[in-house]
């Protein structure tokens, strides 16, 4: 039998995002959040939770059309408390209480945040806090100011919310009449730049946004920031080139379907009519993702460089080293099992759905999985025509997309005593 206070912090941060989807499915079920005459069965309730808490973005019923504002108002504290992270959400409440904070709740804010020491935690909770307050209030003026102009008061500032808080965390959700995103919006520059800004926002991660803040100086950036910004700038760059080249889109097209297919997941064109050369782009960038820390997923910047870095290493019998540090082993084993894992997921969801499914193309069913593992949300339109069975994989590839592939496999580890002696080596023909 397990006892919470004996959990490994990575179990206990499974078991919280876990137990809050749970919930949010059982209160989405519940006829009091449906709008009238509609029925929302328990397993899309299960799968429209997951999709908030695990900030993703693919529905199996429309928002707008099925949950009411009590409905919608759950499934943006869902997305709040996904995209900030079941730790943070709980150690705001212990601020707010003025309890103190033990060795075991520290080891719980640097698991759920992905930090590498236990080093001022506390105190980036306070600056995560203040940073997520101002930013979605922001993001929810200027939403407002365009919303407004097609909708009434209090519909507009709930739609300017709701907006604010799902780009920010880089969930794909909207209640936008029809769930059409902002296709309608296309040529709303503000609407457009407060996305864009929003997503990157989010995508970016908290630890680089205080570092960039309080030192302002790439040279005393840490190596983390150093290649987030680089690899960042980088992604984006390339994909507006690329999708510019094979979508025939102009330059601000490119440059949102780049940004959103590394963070948000919103779409301002139907991707159904993208050519199968811009899709295949549009998975990369989806599986890479944003940075550790982040509102966003995908298996990080961090991890694509550091697997990048060793690659070259290994061909020029060199250190992997940047900006003059040298990467540890350990981060470089990491970065690889990541990666092997988040191949794995993809390729076995996406076996299992085409078996199931059998009137989807594999293009169609590999993009929707690669959305799921990487949270981002894009789709071709098919997640709403799943049978229940393949939702319930495609929530689970979702659950291990957020939580982490490393952190699922590392569940059921448990610690053990060093090894008195060692094995003889022996060389594997490796190629």
């Amino acid at each position: 039998m397990f006892y919470l206070n004996k959990l490994r912090p990575v179990q206990y941060v499974v078991i919280l995002f876990l137990s809050v989807i749970l919930i949010g499915a059982l209160i989405l079920s519940l006829p009091i959040t449906h709008m009238d005459g509609k029925e929302v069965t328990y397993i899309d309730a299960l799968f429209t939770s997951i999709s908030a808490v695990c900030v993703t973005g693919l529905v199996a019923v429309d928002i707008s059309e099925y949950f009411n504002l009590f409905g919608r108002i759950i499934i943006a504290v869902l997305i709040q408390i996904g995209g900030l992270g079941v730790t943070s959400i709980g150690a705001i409440f212990i601020l707010i209480a003025q309890r103190k904070f033990g060795l075991y709740q520290r080891l719980l804010l640097m698991e759920g945040l992905n930090l590498n020491s236990l080093s001022g935690s506390v105190r980036l909770i306070k600056y995560v806090l203040k940073f997520t307050l101002i930013v979605e209030l922001i993001g929810m003026v200027l939403s407002f100011i365009v919303f407004s102009k097609d909708y009434p008061f209090w519909s507009a500032l709930g739609i300017s919310a709701f907006h604010s808080v799902a780009t920010f965390n880089n969930s794909g959700l909207d209640i936008l009449d029809g769930s059409h995103s902002l296709l309608v919006y296309r040529e709303n520059v503000l609407l457009y730049v407060t996305t864009i800004g929003l997503s990157l926002i989010g995508g970016f991660g908290f630890v680089p946004m205080i570092e960039i803040y309080s030192k302002r100086q790439f040279r005393k950036f840490s190596l983390d920031t150093k290649v987030i910004m680089i690899m960042t700038s980088l992604l984006i760059g390339i994909g507006t080139l690329l999708l510019m080249v094979t979508e025939h889109f102009s330059l601000s097209d490119a440059l949102f379907y780049s940004i959103s297919a590394c963070t948000a997941g919103i779409t301002m064109l139907p991707i159904s009519n993208f050519s199968s050369a811009s899709l295949l782009i549009l998975m990369i960038l989806m599986f890479i993702g944003t940075s550790p820390g982040s509102t966003g997923g995908g298996i990080k910047t961090t991890t694509f460089f550091t697997i990048i870095q060793s690659i070259k290493g290994i061909a020029t019998n060199t250190p992997v080293t940047a900006f003059k540090r040298r990467i540890p082993t350990d981060s470089i084993i990491k970065a690889f099992s990541i990666f092997c894992l988040a191949i794995s997921i993809n390729i076995v969801s996406t076996l299992v759905i085409l078996f199931l499914e059998s009137d989807f193309t594999f293009t169609e069913v590999l993009f929707e999985v690669v959305s799921a593992t990487a949270t981002i949300g894009l789709s071709l339109g098919i997640t709403s025509e799943l049978g229940d069975f393949s939702k319930l994989i495609l929530g689970i590839t979702m659950f291990i997309g957020r939580v982490g592939p490393l952190s699922i496999a590392c569940i059921w580890s448990y610690q053990k005593m060093a090894p008195r002696f060692n094995y003889p080596e022996e060389q594997v023909t490796i190629g």
